[in-house]
């Protein structure tokens, strides 16, 4: 009912924004007489700014098309690697016409970028990729929303999101590093830990931002919600099935919308902050910071829906049961035992000011993962970093990837083989 109501009011909205796009432009269109007024301007800012808060986002393109290697200007492709119901494994290609690059192109390592399946797209980690592109050759994992996934497709849940890692990294190869941001930290941890177990080659190094490996420590606004309300409520709550308007019709869904909902909750008097400042930049004609506002916005208001199963599996183990830290976390009926992983180095990090994955939350996989040696181990918090900041954004760039990219290089080298295990 809920989600039938919110399709209809966005019906009902459109043509309002629709209407508003268009007086924007033709307050500010200098064919007509009055257009450089400040009177025009003020109606053209209030028109976007009514057209932005009243339209509906779509899934942005990640639109990465050059990067800078070694110095030097290339092409990128983005390819599709492999297509899953739920999942569509992304690469993106590098390519150049100059012999040194491409031999440095060449002996750069492979890593594998584990987007958050939680409310947004996984462009929202398009600054994560551009930058890995840099010195790494790069996929990604690219949720779908599930309203798009037909009925006949099944169900996706936790187990199957682990699954999927599972196969990605066998895919990608032996020789690969990966990254998980915020909310896949938790699966991808439980994916390496059974191939430990079942002794396959794993990753060679796993770099884990941001995310709820022990969801007690420091608990956030986020935690508490997820551990203070039964799982009954939720399923009663937030669980319900698409419209007939979408591929997906009938499928159990916690929508994207009310993700987006609670997102913005969180901070209220930010993004109306935000939103007036945009209106201010509009008035003065600031295109930069303008424009800077509306690519933010575009992919913060872009959002998905997950389904059902899912998402309460993700309620029940990560934030009520705590299975992983707790040890008694089976996936497809076998325990996941992060104490088996021996080969695979080990970097956290945390933003200082994250007020989604707590300070301490990340950091516990190092209390977990006990086989690994000290020496292929490093934490690194985030002085004056967000959750966002820690993945996007100026301290990304000149703080955290630094380390990212210096870690991963330490692990690249020498054949492995998986080590015997000694259970305890």
């Amino acid at each position: 009912m809920v989600y039938d109501w919110y399709e209809s009011q966005r019906a009902m909205l459109s043509p309002l924004a629709d209407f508003a796009q268009a007086a924007s432009k033709f307050y500010t269109n200098p064919l007509w007489p009055l257009a450089h007024t400040p009177a025009a301007h003020r109606l053209s800012a209030s028109y976007e700014l009514m057209h932005r808060l009243l339209k509906n986002y779509e899934k942005p393109p990640f639109d990465i098309t050059r990067v800078a290697v070694g110095g030097r200007e290339v092409a990128v492709q983005e390819q599709l690697a492999l297509a899953k119901p739920f999942c569509r494994l992304l690469r993106f290609k590098r390519y150049t016409d100059d012999p040194q690059t491409l031999e440095l192109m060449k002996t750069q390592p492979t890593v594998l970028i584990v987007a958050p399946l939680s409310g947004h797209h996984a462009t929202l980690l398009r600054d994560t990729v551009r930058t890995m592109l840099q010195d790494h050759k790069v996929y990604i994992t690219d949720w779908i929303d599930a309203r798009m996934v037909p009925l006949e497709q099944g169900r996706f849940s936790l187990d199957d999101y682990v699954d999927y890692v599972r196969e990605f990294l066998r895919l990608v190869g032996p020789d690969v590093h990966v990254m998980s941001v915020c909310q896949p930290t938790v699966p991808v941890l439980a994916a390496i830990s059974l191939m430990a177990s079942d002794g396959e080659a794993t990753p060679r190094s796993m770099t884990m931002m941001g995310g709820p490996i022990d969801a007690r420590k420091s608990p956030t606004a986020v935690n508490n919600l997820a551990m203070n309300k039964s799982h009954e409520w939720f399923e009663s709550n937030v669980i319900y099935r698409v419209p007939v308007n979408y591929p997906g019709a009938g499928r159990r869904v916690y929508p994207g919308f009310l993700q987006h909902t609670g997102f913005m909750a969180m901070n209220p008097d930010r993004h109306m902050k935000s939103h007036y400042d945009f209106f201010l930049d509009l008035i003065r004609g600031d295109d930069d910071d303008a424009d800077a506002h509306r690519r933010f916005y575009d992919e913060y208001n872009a959002v998905l829906d997950m389904d059902a199963d899912y998402y309460l599996d993700t309620i029940d183990v990560v934030f009520q049961r705590f299975a992983l830290v707790n040890g008694d976390w089976r996936v497809d009926g076998k325990p996941v035992r992060p104490q088996d992983i021996r080969d695979t180095a080990l970097l956290t990090i945390e933003g200082e000011l994250d007020d989604i994955s707590g300070a301490g939350q990340t950091a516990a996989a190092h209390d977990l993962c006990t086989a690994i040696p000290q020496t292929d181990r490093a934490h690194y918090t985030v002085t004056g970093a967000g959750h966002y900041g820690i993945f996007s954004g100026r301290r990304w760039r000149a703080l955290v990837y630094p380390r990212v990219r210096d870690f991963i290089a330490a692990h690249r080298d020498g054949a492995r083989q998986p080590a015997p295990l000694k259970r305890a």
